[in-house]
């Protein structure tokens, strides 16, 4: 009997860029980012870029972060005065 390989979903940030395209952050998996000229195509890079982070914490034997299918995310904006300027 054929072992069935484990599903995992990771929630993606869709971040849409002023040049165009849109950048993609998974805020489970830090570092993993990508990009894409459409949704799809930065949705899809998306699915490439996880499975390539996640073997490379498997090549290094890191823990694998569980999929965050059902865990809620909320995005606001936070306005700020620098005190820099």
């Amino acid at each position: 009997m054929r072992k069935q390989k484990k599903l995992l979903s990771y929630q993606i940030s869709l971040i849409p860029e002023k040049s165009g395209g849109y950048t993609v952050l998974v805020a489970t998996l830090p570092g993993c980012v990508s990009y894409g000229s459409t949704l799809e195509e930065a949705t899809q890079n998306a699915r490439e870029a996880i499975e390539l982070h996640l073997g490379n914490l498997a090549a290094h034997k890191e823990a694998i972060p569980e999929d965050n299918e059902t865990v809620p995310v909320f995005t606001t904006l936070v306005q700020v005065t620098p005190t820099y300027a």
